[in-house]
C-alpha cells in the first residue's frame, strides 16, 4: 500500500501581505515598504506579475503619474523593478485559499501549504469580466463568442485572430480598444452595440477607437439573440426604450462570425465575502474608510477589487494610500476605530468611496454620477450644513470624479450621515 505524501506546511510572519500582483498590488507593496514595513510579500496565482497589463500593448499608461506615456507592459515593469529593488518577497503561482480574522493567510503552491501571519493585509485581487450569462442573451451556443479581454489576450499575447466579421456588445473601454485593435488586424468591425443612451467607456476612447476609424456605435440597442451551429452565424440586435425594454419591430439581423462582450467588470471578492467583510452592493467591493481599511480591522482594499477604475494612474495612487495605511497599521498597536459617520450617495450620485469616515480631517473621495450632464454642482451636506461645493463643467458616468474634502470634528460628532448630491446650476 502506497502511503500518501505528507504535505509540507511552511509558516512565517510578515508586516504586510498583499494578495494580488497586478498594478494595484505592486503599488501597494512598494508604498508599504517605503513607509516603514520591513517585510512585505506579494502573493499572486499567475505565473507573471502585472495582472492584465502585459496584454495591454497600447500606450496611455502612466501619463498622469509620471508624465510619460507607456504601454501596459512598460508600466507594469516599472513597478516590478521597484519591488525587486526594495527586496519585496514575490510568491507567484500561489493560490490564497483563505485568511482569518487574526490575519493568518492560508495559501498553496508547488512548494507546499503556506501559513502566513500578517500584521496587515492588502486585498488587490482585481476583477473579472461579465459573460453572456450575466445578461442572459438567448439563442444558440456556438463558438466565436468571447469576452473582450480574452480576445485581447488572443491577439496581443498569442497571435491568434478571434474572427473576421465582428460585433461588439457593450462600449466599455476594453471593448472600444479591441474595436480599434481588430480594425488594425484587418477584421471587419460591424459595430459596437450599447444598451445605454451613452457610451460607457471614456469619451477619448470613443473618439480615438470608433470615430477615427468609422466604426458605428449603436446606442439604445442590445443583442437579443445569437444564432449559429458550430460557429456563430448571426446576431439579432434591437432598439430599447428608456426602461430597457425591447421595442418590437426594431429587430435587425447582422451576419457575423464573432461576438465580443464588453459588459463590465465584477470585482473579485470571494476571499472578503468568506470572512464576512462588508461589501458595497453598488461597487461590488469592500466598504472602506478613508484609509481604505475594510470593516475587518487590519485588512485594506485597493485597485479594481475595491471599485473599477478608469485609469491605472488613479488606481495606483489609491493603492499607494492603502499600502501606506497598511504599513502604519503594522507598526502600531491600534484599537478598533468606531465608525463615526457614513457617506451616502444622494441625488445624481451612483456611489462614493470611501463609504465611512472614522476620523476628522482631509478625505479624498472618488465617485461616479448616474448620468451625463453639464454645468452641475457637487455638494456634500451634513443635515443643513454644507461641507463641500464644487462646480463641474460636465459629468459622465464613465469618468470617475476625485475630490478632496475637509471633514471637521464637530460635523462628525453631530451627524451620522454625510450626503453627496449633484444638482444642476
Amino acid at each position: 500500500m502506497v502511503k500518501p505524501e505528507v504535505i509540507k506546511v511552511i509558516d512565517y510572519t510578515v508586516d504586510v501581505a498583499v494578495i494580488g500582483g497586478g498594478p494595484a498590488g505592486l503599488a501597494a507593496a512598494v508604498s508599504a515598504h517605503e513607509h516603514g514595513a520591513k517585510s512585505v510579500v506579494v502573493i499572486d496565482r499567475n505565473s507573471w506579475l502585472g495582472g492584465i497589463l502585459p496584454q495591454c500593448i497600447h500606450d496611455g499608461f502612466g501619463v498622469e503619474e509620471t508624465g510619460t506615456s507607456m504601454t501596459g507592459p512598460e508600466y507594469a515593469e516599472m513597478y516590478i523593478e521597484m519591488a525587486e529593488k526594495q527586496g519585496i518577497d514575490i510568491m507567484k503561482e500561489t493560490m490564497v485559499l483563505q485568511f482569518d480574522k487574526k490575519r493568518e493567510i492560508t495559501a498553496v503552491n508547488k512548494k507546499g501549504l503556506h501559513k502566513i501571519k500578517a500584521s496587515a493585509i492588502v486585498l488587490a485581487m482585481g476583477c473579472r469580466e461579465k459573460t453572456r450569462w450575466n445578461v442572459m442573451i438567448s439563442g444558440d451556443r456556438p463558438s466565436g463568442i468571447y469576452t473582450a479581454g480574452v480576445a485581447q489576450a488572443f491577439i496581443n499575447l498569442y497571435n491568434i485572430m478571434p474572427g473576421k466579421n465582428v460585433i461588439i456588445l457593450g462600449s466599455g473601454d476594453v471593448g472600444l480598444i479591441m474595436a480599434r485593435r481588430l480594425k488594425f488586424e484587418g477584421a471587419n468591425v460591424l459595430g459596437v452595440v450599447e444598451i445605454l443612451p451613452y457610451a460607457s467607456g471614456l469619451p477619448r476612447n470613443v473618439v480615438q477607437c470608433l470615430e477615427d476609424y468609422d466604426i458605428p456605435l449603436f446606442l439604445n440597442h442590445t443583442v437579443t439573440c445569437i444564432d449559429g451551429k458550430e460557429r456563430l452565424e448571426q446576431v439579432t440586435i434591437a432598439q430599447v426604450d428608456g426602461e430597457m425594454n425591447i421595442i418590437s419591430g426594431t429587430e435587425k439581423k447582422i451576419e457575423c462570425d464573432t461576438l465580443l462582450l464588453s459588459l463590465g467588470l465584477i470585482p473579485e471578492n470571494e476571499l472578503a465575502n468568506n470572512i464576512g467583510i462588508e461589501i458595497d452592493n453598488i461597487t461590488g467591493g469592500p466598504t472602506v474608510n478613508q484609509y481604505l481599511e475594510t470593516t475587518l480591522s487590519g485588512v485594506f482594499a485597493c485597485g479594481n477589487c475595491l471599485q473599477v477604475y478608469d485609469t491605472v494612474d488613479v488606481l495606483s495612487a489609491d493603492a499607494e494610500n492603502a499600502g501606506r495605511s497598511a504599513a502604519k497599521n503594522s507598526a502600531i498597536q491600534k484599537k478598533d476605530k468606531k465608525i463615526i459617520a457614513k457617506i451616502v450617495p444622494g441625488k445624481g450620485i451612483r456611489y462614493v468611496v470611501p463609504q465611512i469616515i472614522s476620523e476628522p480631517g482631509k478625505v479624498h473621495l472618488t465617485l461616479r454620477v448616474e448620468k451625463p450632464g453639464e454645468s452641475s454642482v457637487l455638494h456634500m451636506v451634513a443635515g443643513d450644513k454644507e461641507i463641500l461645493k464644487k462646480r463641474l463643467a460636465w459629468v459622465n458616468p464613465a469618468n470617475m470624479i476625485g475630490v478632496d474634502v475637509d471633514i471637521p470634528h464637530e460635523v462628525l460628532t453631530s451627524t451620522q450621515n454625510l450626503e453627496v448630491i449633484l444638482v444642476d446650476r
